[in-house]
């Protein structure tokens, strides 16, 4: 099996999702070993210090100023742990908790934390043999980092919590043991590394970028789907049109819908027919589609960047002999960028909603009135767009931005909040709606290009729309159409297993 090595610098947004698909092991490269112990043993040449440091031998919070002596640090770290361990509502998934750990022995990697070798190991094993910490998803107010999830990590980590382990729920200790993994006895500052960080919201957003930039791609090969079976013209992707305003996003889409519709004999069969135009929602792809594929480009720089930075506080820097109590837990960077995720992508439903309605209409398609023969008796795809509608309509609330918003806490020493787990789990939902919405478009659409035969589609149309009937059968007449959706979100995972 392929290893990824963490070092704290070099992760990628990829890594993420091959590790939570179990396609690869993780390991720390042996490269950060001395950085990571060096970091320790400046960290235990304080803890014998008279000098007082926060997290260290320091209360947190609010209660920064109250001073703990040395005999009871490794009870602070434990408390601490014990203590924030507060989320509730439904738990994340097995691939999101190991895409949570991944990013957070990567951070502790980076040998900024002061934590042992030893512990990032754990972290590290766990993730190998699918340990996975239980852990409720809502609690976190995005700063000082994702505390509360975080947590739950370091539960399990010291023989407590709860954890799923070969397709069970144990104890934290029964699944350590039954992995053949030891749990560790927190030292000095090792509490506050494990929960005092952004990897939740990041590793929640990057595994939604991800599905998000695949959807990007989808939405064009829907849209050129619907466009040959409304019978539109592809004008407006001309090339000429693009360059003359410049957005990048805007060019890759135009050139990908007209890769896809090119030699379509569909076209070729109403190219002299007096429509001069089409409604927005076909006419305006290259513009929407576009603006979405950049605003994905933005988001994912962000997440590029954090999933390679250091988040804790405080910070060491044993070359400096400094300990500097910052920020860099705040959530802000991640919350703005996905609130911007969620906000984007909606768009792409948005559209997608107006061109299943679209087909639905024989006054615009020229097809049956939704896209069945013998309307009345037959609904059609009549629900499909009352689905669709109920899901952008749904979006609409979603996209709201949880970044806005904060509330203090901790008596008011954390007075200012990102909030961006909110926006990750926001964005998340958005982009399953989104998927929904697209799986019903491609199968709008492709009930209307059976109506066009024996003419065909364009060189890359033809293709999704054989392998979407190499799948689901054309509705002849009204049958349960839930599990056609299912059988097309598969295929869209597999990018309908296109080379």
């Amino acid at each position: 099996m392929k290893k990824i090595l963490i070092d704290g610098d070099s992760l990628k947004l990829e890594d993420i999702f091959d590790v939570t698909e179990g396609m690869v092991s993780v390991a720390v490269s042996k490269k950060a070993y001395p950085k990571i112990n060096r970091c320790r043993k400046f960290t235990e040449k304080l803890v014998q210090s008279k000098k007082i440091v926060y997290g260290i031998n320091t209360g947190f919070g609010k209660l920064c100023r109250e001073r703990i002596g040395k005999k009871d640090i490794e009870k602070l770290q434990r408390n601490l742990i014990l203590s924030h361990a507060l989320s509730v509502g439904p738990v994340f998934s097995e691939e999101e908790v190991r895409a949570i750990m991944l990013l957070r022995a990567n951070v502790l990697a980076k040998g900024y934390s002061g934590v042992r070798l030893e512990l990032i190991q754990t972290l590290v094993d766990m993730i190998n043999k699918n340990v996975c910490p239980l852990i409720p998803e809502k609690g976190s107010v995005g700063a000082s980092g994702d505390l509360t999830p975080l947590a739950f990590i370091g539960l399990v980590l010291i023989g407590e919590g709860w954890a799923f382990y070969q397709d069970r729920l144990l104890t934290g200790k029964n699944a350590l043991n039954r992995a053949k993994i030891k749990p560790q006895k927190l030292s000095a500052k090792e509490g506050l590394a494990l929960i005092n960080g952004t990897q939740v919201m990041t590793a929640i957003g990057a595994l939604a970028l991800l599905k998000a930039e695949r959807l990007a791609q989808q939405a064009d090969m829907a849209g050129a789907l619907s466009a040959e079976a409304s019978l539109c013209t592809p004008a407006p992707f001309d090339e000429k049109i693009q360059k003359v305003r410049r957005h990048k996003g805007q060019e890759e889409s135009a050139k990908n819908l007209r890769e896809l519709m090119r030699n379509s004999r569909i076209r070729e069969s109403h190219k002299d027919c007096p429509r001069v135009q089409d409604p927005y929602s076909f006419r305006c792809m290259p513009q929407v589609h576009g603006a979405v594929r950049d605003a994905l480009r933005y988001v994912r720089k962000v997440l590029e960047t954090e999933i390679n930075s250091a988040t804790d506080n405080p910070l060491i820097f044993p070359e400096q002999k400094e300990v500097i109590s910052g920020g860099n837990f705040h959530g802000e960077p991640v919350a703005l960028a996905l609130d911007f995720l969620g906000i984007a992508v909606s768009e792409l439903a948005s559209i997608s909603e107006r061109r299943i309605a679209a087909l639905c209409d024989s006054n615009i398609s020229g097809l049956p009135s939704f896209i069945v023969q013998n309307p009345g008796i037959n609904s059609g795809f009549m629900m499909a767009q009352t689905a669709a509608a109920a899901l952008v309509s749904e979006n609409k609330v979603l996209a709201h931005p949880a970044s806005v918003d904060s509330i203090p806490t901790s008596i008011n020493q954390e007075d200012h909040v990102s909030m961006g787990t909110i926006s990750a789990r926001k964005a998340r939902e958005i982009i399953n709606n989104v998927e929904d919405v697209l799986a019903l478009e491609f199968l709008a659409a492709s009930q209307g290009i059976d109506f066009r035969a024996p003419l065909s589609p364009g060189a890359g149309t033809k293709k999704i729309f054989q392998r979407i009937r190499q799948k689901v059968e054309k509705l002849e007449k009204d049958r349960l159409m839930v599990g056609d959706v299912i059988k097309i979100k598969e295929l869209m995972r597999k990018n309908f297993d296109l080379k």
